[in-house]
């Protein structure tokens, strides 16, 4: 089951001060082990200074603001798995966590919000079932729409902290250094050890991994 949370924030974002507009970014798209993860972020009066893009951001400085992020605005988180995204492939599994975070964070609105702001060419919306706001994607939007970085930072930091506790249970990848992407070291480990029920099967080294 992919696993969706939320916190209430200590500042919340004014719905009766200002339209609602929703951030939402996703992390996880490439690599060949983990989850796909999706974060949706409305930025609070007293969201922190310095949100971008979250590869451009330094490790503890993301992991700095992501703490922030979360203390002070309103956000959402959902996981999809890597059954779920051999099932689905990994675009409608991208879109459908995008979907759901996205539907939990207007739950706890209480309300739909004036916008989506999605990162990249595309969006859930016409693709997704559950998808019912009003869209508009933004390339590079990480960089230029602060929401949409808060949503980077919450989603990379999400995945990253859920693949360093995998790499405790399969320790031979090292995924704590790689995250779940294909370097050569997780690459040789899949050789020699072969895959594991986080490696995605459905991604052509993975399912080169099975047949050897």
């Amino acid at each position: 089951m992919p696993a969706i949370t939320h916190r209430q924030p200590i500042v919340s974002a004014a719905r009766d001060s200002a339209p609602v507009v929703i951030g939402v970014d996703e992390a996880g798209r490439g690599p060949l082990a983990g989850p796909v993860v999706a974060a949706a972020v409305v930025l609070g009066q007293a969201a922190p200074e310095g949100i971008g893009d979250s590869k451009a951001i330094t490790a503890p400085r993301r992991a700095a603001l992501d703490l922030q992020i979360r203390e002070t605005c309103h956000w959402a988180v959902a996981v999809v798995d890597p059954g779920e995204i051999d099932r689905l492939n990994i675009f409608m599994a991208t879109m459908e966590a995008m979907t759901r975070c996205v539907t939990r964070l207007c739950e706890e609105l209480g309300g739909p919000p004036c916008e989506v702001l999605v990162d990249g060419n595309l969006t859930p919306e016409r693709r997704c079932e559950g998808w019912r706001w009003r869209a508009r994607a933004v390339v590079g939007g990480d960089g230029i729409e602060p929401a949409i970085g808060a949503a980077s930072i919450v989603a990379k930091e999400w995945r990253d902290r859920l693949m360093v506790e995998a790499a405790r249970e399969h320790p031979h990848y090292g995924w704590e250094r790689n995250k779940g992407y294909g370097t050569r070291e997780h690459v040789a480990a899949l050789r020699t050890h072969g895959p594991t029920k986080m490696h995605r099967q459905s991604f052509a080294p993975v399912a080169q991994a099975t047949l050897l």
